[in-house]
């Protein structure tokens, strides 16, 4: 069958359109599938790991204080290294979705078991720090969960139904054979 010139050309820009048609599907797709994510976000728990310290509790260190006094105000240290003996370390990451991670280092460095020298971050205050924790929203009260006696009078009072087969009668305690043979 020898088609036309004309139907020729009309199949070719049909064919054509269809392409163009599904391209452009294409790009319309993909554009869609990169925006549902800038939409909708998993929700991500806050992540906390390490010693929270404190102003407060940095102002009560004092130069001479020994390991025991330290390990006390701050806790135990996040790091403690065997090649470093004199130098504790106190690490503090808060990661929370939405918002920058922050992250606080505290190193405490002794001299014969007594504090030498304090190097840390700025800190928060004990305020501060609660105050940028994220708290539940405030839900509405939840409905009681009883009905009014004129809300139940619509409905119609139920038939007791004829039990499938009569109760059984437990078996006593001594029908069971005992755990352990009897001792003579």
């Amino acid at each position: 069958m020898i088609l036309s010139y004309s139907v020729r050309r009309a199949m070719a820009f049909s064919g054509l359109g269809a392409a163009v048609l599904a391209m452009s599907a294409c790009s319309s797709l993909d554009r869609a599938s990169r925006a549902v994510p800038a939409v909708v976000t998993p929700y991500s728990m806050d992540i906390v790991q390490g010693n929270v310290v404190t102003r407060e509790q940095l102002a009560a260190l004092q130069l001479g204080m020994p390991r025991p006094q330290v390990q006390a105000i701050l806790g135990t240290p996040l790091l403690v290294s065997a090649f470093h003996t004199q130098r504790w370390d106190y690490t503090f990451t808060l990661k929370q979705q939405g918002v920058a991670p922050q992250e606080r280092h505290v190193t405490v460095f002794f001299k014969d078991d007594r504090v030498e020298r304090i190097e840390a971050d700025p800190l928060p205050s004990e305020a501060d720090f609660v105050g940028s924790l994220r708290k539940p929203k405030d839900l509405p009260k939840p409905k009681p969960l009883e009905a009014a006696a004129d809300a139940l009078a619509k409905f119609p009072a139920p038939a007791s139904a004829p039990s499938a087969s009569p109760a059984l009668p437990l078996p006593s305690a001594t029908s069971y054979p005992p755990l352990e043979p009897a001792t003579k």
